[in-house]
């Protein structure tokens, strides 16, 4: 089996590709990227590509099936840049796909496409994806969603399954997240339990997350699974709240409205401090708890570690300075003394 992984040298890109050169049903992998890796990984090949502007259809050609994971999350102030590559490049994946006659694809939806919904119980793939409007990532997972309807019903003959993961972390991914919603002034090595005395007691923060490499194989199974169809809610247990994160972190809860959390964060955003929007704050506090169940029955997907033990290994990887030979994972990708990251006008240019 051939299978092409848009976008595979990211967090989820690189524990896909490891969970499908694992199975013997994989025969080859290409990956495509913006940029090109120096990680080696068993029956992969590289190749650049640029899913606002590569012709894709070659790589496509004679593909048993395509993954697409690529997406970008920067620039939070330049919300067009955005929506050329996420919206305007998966409608370019998904009319490649077609034009190449590929018989399955596979795509990674999010649980930011959800719309608003309850945090005390858990809702279904069947609750609706129309996003938070304001949050530029919820307007384009929502949007894509609809593409992906498109093409559906444009090609009953490709069987198409969208997976809706949780927040997906890893101890190599660290440095690149830390990039992506932190920013360069947060000092990694000084974020461990007993040195960060708070965490914000902020009304609905309760999210879910999972370990890259159960997120891989849940894409694994989608590839390989010939009755995979329709979507999926991806997460592990436990739902994760201020309880845990104070847990993980040995610190004290302290109670703060959400209106003074996102006030907080709009001034650093504002002012060039951090990368991550308080839009995105609010679509972290409006999304529901999601219902695995479907996954774990039709695809046989479990995942191997708890969401406690994906951020552990997040937390690791932040003090560690880890990461993988990639550029979105290399921790130097962001410079010398992270002086790219502050170039880049933290969240203000690409």
């Amino acid at each position: 089996m051939r299978v092409v992984v848009v976008g595979a040298t990211g967090n989820v890109g690189t524990s896909t590709v490891q969970a499908l050169a694992a199975d013997p049903a994989i025969t080859s992998i290409r990956g495509l990227a913006r940029r090109r890796p120096e990680l080696e990984i068993d029956k992969t090949e590289w190749a650049v590509a640029d899913v606002r502007g590569t012709d894709l259809v070659p790589h496509f050609r004679g593909a048993d099936a395509v993954v697409h994971l690529a997406w970008l999350f920067q620039p939070t102030h330049a919300p067009m840049t955005t929506w050329r590559a996420n919206v305007i490049g998966s409608s370019r994946v998904f009319a490649a796909v077609g034009e190449a006659g590929v018989p399955a694809l596979v795509y990674s939806s999010s649980v930011g496409a959800y719309s608003p919904g309850p945090k005390d119980r858990a809702v279904a793939e069947t609750w609706p994806t129309h996003g938070w409007p304001a949050a530029s990532y919820g307007r384009e997972k929502s949007y894509v969603e609809r593409l992906l309807d498109i093409f559906q019903a444009e090609h009953p003959e490709c069987r198409v399954a969208r997976l809706r993961p949780g927040f997906i972390f890893k101890r190599e991914a660290a440095a690149e997240q830390r990039r992506l919603f932190a920013g360069p002034f947060l000092p990694g090595q000084l974020v461990r339990p007993g040195l960060i005395p708070v965490v914000p007691d902020i009304p609905g923060l309760r999210f879910q997350a999972l370990h890259s490499a159960d997120a891989g194989q849940a894409f694994r199974l989608a590839v390989t699974d010939e009755d995979a169809r329709g979507a999926y809610n991806i997460a592990a247990e436990p739902v994760i709240g201020v309880d845990e994160l104070a847990e993980l972190l040995k610190a004290r809860k302290l109670s703060l409205p959400a209106r003074g959390a996102r006030a907080a964060l709009r001034a650093a955003w504002t002012l060039g401090m951090v990368p991550a929007s308080p839009d995105l704050l609010d679509l972290a506090l409006h999304i529901p708890v999601m219902d695995t169940s479907r996954a774990r029955a039709e695809l046989g997907w479990a995942p191997e570690h708890t969401s406690m033990d994906a951020m552990r290994a997040f937390l690791g990887g932040l003090r560690s300075g880890a990461g993988m030979a990639t550029p979105p994972l290399a921790p130097e990708t962001s410079g010398p003394f992270r002086l790219r990251e502050l170039l880049t006008g933290v969240g203000r240019r690409p």
